[in-house]
């Protein structure tokens, strides 16, 4: 799985937990928090998803690292392709 592949798991993930955003510009530099209305419950959703969905476990020492769509995708692509 490429980087890209890895951002478009993620958008889809979290426009099924906030189907009213637009993920349409989300910058993969920003954190997502400051780019969408994500409280903590959504971001606990998105983890809960990674592992359900993908059998992606994150550790709680690792959530800041799922910040921004790019830390997303640098964090996530090695998990998915070590699944493979």
């Amino acid at each position: 799985m490429t980087n890209d592949e890895c951002k478009k798991v993620v958008l889809e993930i979290i426009a099924e937990i906030a189907p009213d955003e637009d993920l349409s510009d989300v910058n993969p530099d920003v954190a997502l928090r400051e780019q969408l209305d994500l409280d903590s419950m959504d971001f606990l959703d998105i983890v809960m998803e990674l592992r359900k969905k993908h059998g992606i476990e994150v550790p709680e020492a690792d959530y800041g690292e799922l910040a921004s769509l790019g830390s997303c995708a640098a964090y996530l692509t090695p998990k998915f392709n070590a699944l493979v």
